[in-house]
Protein backbone atom coordinates (compact mmCIF):
# COMPACT_ATOMS: atom_id res chain seq x y z
CA UNK A 1 0.00 0.00 0.00
CA UNK A 2 1.35 3.42 -0.98
CA UNK A 3 0.03 6.32 1.09
CA UNK A 4 -0.36 9.37 -1.14
CA UNK A 5 -1.64 12.68 0.15
CA UNK A 6 -4.54 14.09 -1.91
CA UNK A 7 -3.25 17.58 -1.13
CA UNK A 8 -3.50 20.14 1.66
CA UNK A 9 -6.90 21.58 0.70
CA UNK A 10 -10.00 19.69 1.85
CA UNK A 11 -12.63 21.99 0.28
CA UNK A 12 -13.42 25.63 -0.36
CA UNK A 13 -16.22 27.74 1.14
CA UNK A 14 -16.87 31.21 -0.29
CA UNK A 15 -13.36 31.29 -1.75
CA UNK A 16 -11.90 30.36 1.65
CA UNK A 17 -9.75 27.26 1.63
CA UNK A 18 -10.34 24.71 4.40
CA UNK A 19 -7.21 22.65 4.94
CA UNK A 20 -7.00 19.05 6.07
CA UNK A 21 -4.43 19.97 8.71
CA UNK A 22 -6.84 22.39 10.37
CA UNK A 23 -9.69 19.90 10.20
CA UNK A 24 -7.66 17.18 11.88
CA UNK A 25 -6.47 19.61 14.55
CA UNK A 26 -10.11 20.53 15.20
CA UNK A 27 -11.24 16.91 15.49
CA UNK A 28 -8.18 16.08 17.61
CA UNK A 29 -9.06 18.82 20.09
CA UNK A 30 -12.75 17.95 20.06
CA UNK A 31 -12.14 14.23 20.65
CA UNK A 32 -9.75 15.01 23.50
CA UNK A 33 -12.27 17.28 25.23
CA UNK A 34 -15.12 14.78 24.83
CA UNK A 35 -12.99 11.98 26.28
CA UNK A 36 -12.01 14.17 29.22
CA UNK A 37 -15.68 15.01 29.91
CA UNK A 38 -16.62 11.32 29.81
CA UNK A 39 -13.83 10.24 32.14
CA UNK A 40 -14.56 13.12 34.51
CA UNK A 41 -18.13 11.89 34.95
CA UNK A 42 -16.86 8.36 35.53
CA UNK A 43 -13.74 8.84 37.68
CA UNK A 44 -13.20 12.52 38.49
CA UNK A 45 -16.58 13.71 39.73
CA UNK A 46 -15.15 16.61 41.76
CA UNK A 47 -14.63 18.57 38.53
CA UNK A 48 -17.73 20.44 37.36
CA UNK A 49 -18.42 21.14 33.70
CA UNK A 50 -17.57 24.84 33.90
CA UNK A 51 -14.11 24.05 35.28
CA UNK A 52 -13.50 21.46 32.56
CA UNK A 53 -14.55 23.83 29.79
CA UNK A 54 -12.48 26.73 31.15
CA UNK A 55 -9.39 24.58 31.61
CA UNK A 56 -9.84 22.93 28.21
CA UNK A 57 -9.87 26.35 26.55
CA UNK A 58 -6.75 27.43 28.44
CA UNK A 59 -4.92 24.21 27.58
CA UNK A 60 -5.83 24.41 23.90
CA UNK A 61 -4.72 28.03 23.52
CA UNK A 62 -1.56 27.68 25.61
CA UNK A 63 -0.78 24.37 23.91
CA UNK A 64 -1.02 25.88 20.42
CA UNK A 65 1.08 28.91 21.41
CA UNK A 66 3.68 26.71 23.10
CA UNK A 67 3.73 24.24 20.21
CA UNK A 68 4.28 26.94 17.62
CA UNK A 69 6.76 28.97 19.68
CA UNK A 70 8.84 25.85 20.38
CA UNK A 71 8.90 24.90 16.69
CA UNK A 72 9.82 28.42 15.59
CA UNK A 73 12.66 28.61 18.11
CA UNK A 74 13.98 25.25 16.94
CA UNK A 75 14.12 26.56 13.36
CA UNK A 76 14.81 30.19 14.21
CA UNK A 77 17.21 30.69 11.32
CA UNK A 78 14.41 30.11 8.82
CA UNK A 79 11.68 32.05 10.61
CA UNK A 80 13.97 35.02 11.29
CA UNK A 81 14.15 35.41 7.52
CA UNK A 82 10.43 34.72 7.01
CA UNK A 83 8.74 36.25 10.09
CA UNK A 84 5.24 36.33 8.58
CA UNK A 85 5.29 32.54 8.28
CA UNK A 86 5.38 32.27 12.06
CA UNK A 87 1.61 32.71 11.98
CA UNK A 88 1.03 30.26 9.12
CA UNK A 89 -0.21 27.44 11.33
CA UNK A 90 -1.97 25.76 8.42
CA UNK A 91 1.44 24.80 7.03
CA UNK A 92 2.08 22.59 10.04
CA UNK A 93 4.93 23.07 12.46
CA UNK A 94 3.34 22.39 15.86
CA UNK A 95 5.58 20.59 18.33
CA UNK A 96 3.98 18.30 20.90
CA UNK A 97 6.83 19.01 23.32
CA UNK A 98 6.14 22.73 23.07
CA UNK A 99 2.42 22.08 23.55
CA UNK A 100 3.11 20.11 26.74
CA UNK A 101 5.34 22.85 28.14
CA UNK A 102 2.83 25.59 27.35
CA UNK A 103 -0.13 23.63 28.68
CA UNK A 104 1.62 22.54 31.88
CA UNK A 105 2.60 26.13 32.73
CA UNK A 106 -0.73 27.78 31.93
CA UNK A 107 -2.85 24.88 33.16
CA UNK A 108 -0.82 24.54 36.33
CA UNK A 109 -1.39 28.19 37.23
CA UNK A 110 -5.14 27.93 36.58
CA UNK A 111 -5.52 24.68 38.53
CA UNK A 112 -3.58 26.11 41.48
CA UNK A 113 -5.81 29.17 41.59
CA UNK A 114 -8.89 26.94 41.65
CA UNK A 115 -7.44 24.86 44.50
CA UNK A 116 -7.40 21.50 42.72
CA UNK A 117 -4.65 18.89 42.65
CA UNK A 118 -2.29 19.48 39.73
CA UNK A 119 -1.32 15.82 39.38
CA UNK A 120 -4.89 14.52 39.52
CA UNK A 121 -6.02 17.09 36.96
CA UNK A 122 -3.01 16.27 34.80
CA UNK A 123 -3.99 12.60 34.89
CA UNK A 124 -7.45 13.39 33.56
CA UNK A 125 -6.31 15.65 30.74
CA UNK A 126 -3.51 13.30 29.73
CA UNK A 127 -6.15 10.99 28.27
CA UNK A 128 -7.43 13.84 26.11
CA UNK A 129 -3.89 14.72 25.04
CA UNK A 130 -3.13 11.21 23.81
CA UNK A 131 -6.46 10.97 21.97
CA UNK A 132 -5.68 14.27 20.29
CA UNK A 133 -2.22 13.11 19.26
CA UNK A 134 -3.63 9.92 17.78
CA UNK A 135 -5.96 11.88 15.48
CA UNK A 136 -3.91 15.03 14.97
CA UNK A 137 -0.93 13.19 13.52
CA UNK A 138 -2.98 12.53 10.38
CA UNK A 139 -2.80 16.23 9.62
CA UNK A 140 0.90 15.65 8.89
CA UNK A 141 -0.07 13.17 6.21
CA UNK A 142 -1.94 15.77 4.16
CA UNK A 143 0.93 18.26 4.55
CA UNK A 144 3.47 15.61 3.45
CA UNK A 145 5.49 15.94 6.64
CA UNK A 146 6.58 13.76 9.58
CA UNK A 147 8.08 11.10 7.33
CA UNK A 148 11.10 8.87 7.74
CA UNK A 149 13.90 7.33 5.75
CA UNK A 150 13.32 6.03 2.21
CA UNK A 151 11.72 2.60 2.11
CA UNK A 152 10.12 0.12 -0.26
CA UNK A 153 8.01 -1.55 2.41
CA UNK A 154 4.38 -2.28 1.49
CA UNK A 155 3.15 0.61 3.71
CA UNK A 156 5.39 3.26 2.19
CA UNK A 157 4.51 6.95 1.91
CA UNK A 158 4.90 8.95 -1.29
CA UNK A 159 6.42 12.41 -0.73
CA UNK A 160 6.26 15.06 -3.49
CA UNK A 161 9.58 16.32 -4.80
CA UNK A 162 9.15 19.80 -3.29
CA UNK A 163 8.72 18.32 0.21
CA UNK A 164 11.81 16.08 0.16
CA UNK A 165 14.94 17.14 2.06
CA UNK A 166 18.16 17.73 0.17
CA UNK A 167 19.96 14.47 -0.32
CA UNK A 168 16.70 12.54 -0.78
CA UNK A 169 15.42 14.14 -3.98
CA UNK A 170 15.76 10.94 -6.00
CA UNK A 171 13.71 8.83 -3.58
CA UNK A 172 9.95 8.64 -4.00
CA UNK A 173 8.67 6.69 -1.00
CA UNK A 174 9.48 7.00 2.68
CA UNK A 175 8.54 5.56 6.07
CA UNK A 176 5.17 7.01 7.22
CA UNK A 177 6.48 8.15 10.62
CA UNK A 178 3.21 10.00 11.25
CA UNK A 179 1.36 6.69 10.99
CA UNK A 180 3.73 4.95 13.41
CA UNK A 181 3.20 7.71 15.95
CA UNK A 182 -0.58 7.70 15.46
CA UNK A 183 -0.79 3.94 15.98
CA UNK A 184 1.64 4.14 18.90
CA UNK A 185 -0.49 6.85 20.51
CA UNK A 186 -3.56 4.65 20.10
CA UNK A 187 -1.74 1.83 21.89
CA UNK A 188 -0.67 4.20 24.69
CA UNK A 189 -4.25 5.40 25.09
CA UNK A 190 -5.49 1.81 25.35
CA UNK A 191 -2.86 1.03 28.00
CA UNK A 192 -3.69 4.10 30.07
CA UNK A 193 -7.45 3.53 29.85
CA UNK A 194 -7.04 -0.15 30.74
CA UNK A 195 -5.00 0.79 33.82
CA UNK A 196 -7.55 3.39 34.90
CA UNK A 197 -10.51 1.05 34.54
CA UNK A 198 -8.60 -1.78 36.25
CA UNK A 199 -7.03 0.24 39.06
CA UNK A 200 -9.37 3.14 39.57
CA UNK A 201 -7.72 4.41 42.76
CA UNK A 202 -4.21 4.94 41.39
CA UNK A 203 -2.05 7.57 43.02
CA UNK A 204 -2.47 11.02 41.42
CA UNK A 205 0.19 11.60 38.81
CA UNK A 206 0.57 7.95 37.80
CA UNK A 207 -1.15 8.38 34.42
CA UNK A 208 0.62 11.68 33.77
CA UNK A 209 4.12 10.40 34.46
CA UNK A 210 3.52 7.06 32.76
CA UNK A 211 2.51 8.97 29.64
CA UNK A 212 5.84 10.79 29.74
CA UNK A 213 7.68 7.46 29.71
CA UNK A 214 5.53 5.68 27.12
CA UNK A 215 5.22 8.53 24.64
CA UNK A 216 8.87 9.49 24.94
CA UNK A 217 9.94 5.92 24.15
CA UNK A 218 7.66 5.98 21.11
CA UNK A 219 8.98 9.37 20.03
CA UNK A 220 12.60 8.24 20.28
CA UNK A 221 11.82 5.33 17.94
CA UNK A 222 9.94 7.41 15.37
CA UNK A 223 12.41 10.29 15.61
CA UNK A 224 15.30 7.92 14.86
CA UNK A 225 13.96 7.22 11.38
CA UNK A 226 12.65 10.74 10.64
CA UNK A 227 14.60 12.92 8.24
CA UNK A 228 12.46 16.09 8.33
CA UNK A 229 13.05 17.06 11.96
CA UNK A 230 14.26 20.54 12.90
CA UNK A 231 17.45 21.20 14.85
CA UNK A 232 19.65 18.11 14.85
CA UNK A 233 23.06 17.47 16.38
CA UNK A 234 24.68 14.87 14.19
CA UNK A 235 22.47 11.79 14.36
CA UNK A 236 20.53 13.15 17.34
CA UNK A 237 17.48 15.38 17.01
CA UNK A 238 16.43 17.81 19.70
CA UNK A 239 13.33 15.62 20.17
CA UNK A 240 15.65 12.76 21.23
CA UNK A 241 17.11 14.90 23.99
CA UNK A 242 13.77 16.25 25.21
CA UNK A 243 12.27 12.74 25.15
CA UNK A 244 15.16 11.38 27.22
CA UNK A 245 14.61 14.16 29.78
CA UNK A 246 10.89 13.38 29.92
CA UNK A 247 11.64 9.68 30.49
CA UNK A 248 13.79 10.60 33.49
CA UNK A 249 11.08 12.94 34.79
CA UNK A 250 8.43 10.28 34.21
CA UNK A 251 10.28 7.49 35.99
CA UNK A 252 11.22 9.78 38.89
CA UNK A 253 7.62 10.95 39.15
CA UNK A 254 6.24 7.40 39.10
CA UNK A 255 8.58 6.33 41.89
CA UNK A 256 7.82 9.44 43.93
CA UNK A 257 4.02 9.38 43.76
CA UNK A 258 3.77 5.62 44.31
CA UNK A 259 6.22 5.45 47.21
CA UNK A 260 4.56 4.03 50.31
Amino acid sequence: MIFTSPGEIAFTIFNYQIRWYGLFMFFAILSGILLVKYLAKRFYKEYDEDFLIDLSLILVLSGIVGARLYYVLMDFGYYSRHPLEIFALWQGGLSIHGAIIGAVIAGGIFVAKKGFSFLKTADLFTFGLVAGQMIGRWGNFFNSEAFGLPTELPWKLYIPLESRPLGYLFYDTFHPAFLYESLGSALILIILLALKFKFEEMKPGTIFFLYFVLYSCLRIVTETIRIDSVLSFGHFHIAHIVSAVLIIIGITGLITVNRK
